[in-house]
This record gives C-alpha cells, sequence and structure tokens, in this order.
C-alpha cells in the first residue's frame, strides 16, 4: 500500500470512529479499519483489565473462526499468558520512548522481529484458527497500555513486515484517540441520564424512554408498564438523623428497586426526584409487573429505615383506555400512587384493576392549586 493510500486509510478510520455514538461501534469501526488499513483478513481490540489480570477480547470482526463472535461475553487471556502485556507493551517504552507494534507468524517470530516480543500462546492461536501472521499494536490511552489492536491475515497470504507493524503502530494511536472520544462522549452520556446520588436512571432518561416505549406500543401493541412508588418518612428521616442519613435511606431504596426491577427484562429503573422513584417495564405482562411491584412493597417494608413505599402501576396490558401518549401513563401510574399514599397501603394500586385510578387520573382537579398535579401534567394532556 502505497503512503497515499495509507494516508487515506487513516483518514478513514479516525472518520468512521468519530461517526461512532457507542463504546461497542466505536469498537468494531476500530477493528473493521485497521483490518481494512492493513490488508487483514480478521481483527480484534483487547482491553487489558490490570484489576482482573487478564486481556478482554472487547470486538472481533472480518472472517471470524471457530468459536469465535463479533462481541464476545466471555473471551479472556491471563496476562501471564501474554508477558508483552506488561512488559513489551509497558516497561519497552516507560523511559519516554513511544510503544511499537510487531508481528508474530505461525512459525514463530517473523525476521528481524525482537524476541522479547514473541508469544507462544499467539503462535498456537494462529495454527488453530488458520492464520499465518498477525500484527500486534498497543493501544495507549492517557499515558498507559489500554490495551491491544490485532490483525491477521490467512495461512498462505503474504505476511506482516515491519512498515505493516510501524503503520499499525500510527493506526493504533488512531484508535486511541477515538476511544477517547467514545469514553468522554459515554461519561457525557452517564452524567445527562444517570441520578448523581443512586446511580439509577434520571427523570430525562424515564422521559425519553416511554415516549419511545409508548411509540412502540401504538405500532406493534407491546405492553408498557409504569411503576411509580413514592418512599415513605424521608423527611422524617432527615428532621431526626440529618440528610446524610435520608440519602442513605435513598440510595439503599435505589438498590431495592434495581434488585426487583432486574426480574423484568430491560426494566429501567429511576430516581424521578426527591423520594419519587419509578420502573418503566416494556415487554413483560402486566401481572408480571405486579408481582415484582408487590415484591418491591413487601422489601420496602422490611428496609431498617423510612416508612415503606407508596407504589402505583399503570400497564397499557390492563384496562385503561387508549394510551396515546406517555402523559396519560404517567398520569394514571401516578394516580395510582397518589392513592397507595393516601390509603397507606402496604401493597401496590393499580391503575385499571381500582376503579377510582382512572378517574382520578382523567378528572381535572376543580382547585387549580391542589396538590394532585401528576407530576406537572396539564389534565387535558
Amino acid at each position: 500500500m502505497g503512503e497515499d493510500a495509507r494516508l487515506q486509510a487513516v483518514v478513514t478510520l479516525a472518520q468512521a470512529m468519530a461517526a461512532a455514538h457507542t463504546p461497542r461501534e466505536s469498537w468494531r469501526a476500530a477493528a473493521l479499519g485497521a483490518q481494512e488499513a492493513l490488508g487483514g483478513s480478521f481483527a480484534a481490540v483487547s482491553v487489558w483489565e490490570r484489576d482482573l489480570g487478564r486481556l478482554r477480547v472487547l470486538v472481533n470482526a472480518g472472517e471470524l473462526a471457530e468459536g469465535e463472535e463479533s462481541f464476545p461475553e466471555g473471551e479472556t487471556y491471563p496476562v501471564h499468558q501474554f508477558p508483552e502485556i506488561t512488559e513489551f507493551l509497558h516497561e519497552k517504552w516507560a523511559g519516554g520512548g513511544e510503544p511499537n507494534a510487531w508481528v508474530e507468524t505461525a512459525q514463530g517470530p517473523a525476521d528481524g522481529a525482537d524476541a522479547a516480543g514473541y508469544c507462544h500462546q499467539r503462535v498456537a492461536a494462529l495454527r488453530r484458527r488458520g492464520r499465518g501472521s498477525c500484527v500486534v499494536a498497543p493501544i495507549v490511552l492517557r499515558g498507559q497500555a489500554w490495551g491491544e489492536l490485532y490483525v491477521a491475515r490467512p495461512a498462505g497470504a503474504t505476511v506482516f513486515d515491519r512498515s505493516d507493524a510501524d503503520f499499525a503502530t500510527v493506526l493504533a494511536s488512531v484508535v486511541a484517540a477515538g476511544i477517547a472520544q467514545t469514553e468522554a462522549l459515554e461519561e457525557v452520556r452517564k452524567l445527562a441520564f444517570t441520578d448523581p446520588l443512586t446511580g439509577l436512571a434520571n427523570r430525562r432518561a424515564v422521559d425519553m424512554g416511554l415516549d419511545e416505549a409508548v411509540e412502540r406500543h401504538r405500532r406493534s401493541g407491546t405492553v408498557v408498564s409504569l411503576v411509580v412508588c413514592d418512599l415513605n418518612g424521608l423527611k422524617r428521616v432527615n428532621d431526626t438523623h440529618g440528610h446524610e442519613v435520608g440519602d442513605r435511606l435513598l440510595e439503599r431504596f435505589g438498590s431495592v428497586l434495581s434488585r426487583c426491577g432486574a426480574q423484568l427484562p430491560g426494566a429501567l429503573a429511576a430516581r424521578l426526584g426527591g423520594d419519587e422513584f419509578c420502573l418503566l417495564v416494556v415487554g413483560p405482562s402486566a401481572d408480571e409487573v405486579v408481582r415484582v411491584a408487590d415484591e418491591l412493597c413487601v422489601r420496602a417494608g422490611e428496609m431498617d429505615l423510612g416508612e415503606g413505599v407508596a407504589c402505583g402501576v399503570a400497564s397499557t396490558g390492563d384496562e385503561i383506555g387508549p394510551v396515546k401518549s406517555a402523559r396519560r401513563l404517567f398520569r394514571l401510574a401516578d394516580a395510582a400512587q397518589y392513592r397507595a399514599k393516601a390509603a397507606r397501603s402496604a401493597k401496590p394500586v393499580v391503575a385499571g384493576r381500582d376503579g377510582a385510578v382512572v378517574r382520578l387520573a382523567d378528572t381535572p382537579p376543580p382547585d387549580p392549586h391542589e396538590r394532585r398535579r401528576f407530576r406537572g401534567q396539564r389534565p387535558d394532556a
């Protein structure tokens, strides 16, 4: 590949990674871009998990061998089998130099290769998967070895050489910049959609998810359910024990909510603000959601602090009338929660199974200053 072609390959890789919106998209763009740029048949991106002492494969791309998956859940390798992770990729450039890629072949170290980078495990893997050579380039992020970029060619193809390794080093630096950008965007996204105290989703995340869920319900009839909770006794805890203890109560209930919500595939557990929480559930039946809401009430009542939880449920799987907007489902769940709070119910109140809830949600309050303004929604919304 000529200099102009390699320059264009670098630009293409950078553009593909810049267009990625999620870490997975970023990893895949890195692997595919490097594979194309180096004329390989296969590429992978792996991360070095220092705390666990292992190299974890994030993505495999190209011609996959038997047993390889695009996004493997459990493909990891202990670093003691790959000493170059802690030595060749780190010690060699810790004194101020730059990390360099190297080449390995199914026959052993490539001609002219630094024997310190030779790895029997990689050679065995090349043979086992029908590949003839590979180039391995360290990915360095914030001055530390973050992981590696790996590109292979099949047996019988031209073996990678030193110029390919040098080019792989350049590609790895582009990949590192792309990964750093994606991680920064993920952090911003996390801050924008996460409650900082409990680590649950926040109101913004619920609003977006509920809008999408209701639209899906309108298109295909998918069941959408909301469980809205009001944590009882928080003010008393704050007044008696202080806000630090109150925060611990909020965190504890957030954990209980997350644990219960995990029984419903894809459920989103969120803190709406103050002492108000919710579960957004898409897919499971209304009965499944009510069962989990029952358990949530029981577990909340068993907590050391607080006075349990007032819980309301609204599901398109129940007889609640047409749900044409996310706001109506929220009003129904909120009205059910309001009924549970007023009755000091130890069990969830379910819209459609309590005749008063739908009327309460759909009837405008006679006094515009009345407390019952479900999440600030207009009665006619």
